[in-house]
């Protein structure tokens, strides 16, 4: 696990006036806990376009900490565990909305 609590935002954000964060989650207290900036996009497709992208970018960062990792293996693997989780949670998300 990594020996700091926060990531460092990616070079691009500090060139690009108009970068915003979107998402981030943290595991506290036994679970996960979210924040992410709703209303981004009027079509729900463009977050399943962030899922896809995210994704592929855990799989790529895996890859550097694992130098035999099979990709398409690891990103199947991944993929089942989100339909087991979309299909029987198992745990309800909630929250609340803060500005």
């Amino acid at each position: 696990m990594a020996t700091t609590k926060e990531l460092a935002p990616p070079p691009a954000v500090s060139r690009d006036k108009a970068a915003f964060e979107l998402l981030r989650v943290w595991v506290a207290e036994q679970g996960q806990h979210v924040s992410l900036r709703s209303g981004a996009w009027e079509d729900p497709f463009a977050w399943g376009t962030v899922l896809a992208d995210l994704a592929r970018h855990i799989v790529n960062a895996e890859a550097i900490h694992k130098k035999s990792l099979d990709k398409n293996a690891f990103l199947e693997r991944m993929l089942e565990g989100f339909h087991a989780e979309i299909e029987s949670p198992t745990d309800e998300a909630e929250g609340e909305i803060m500005q």
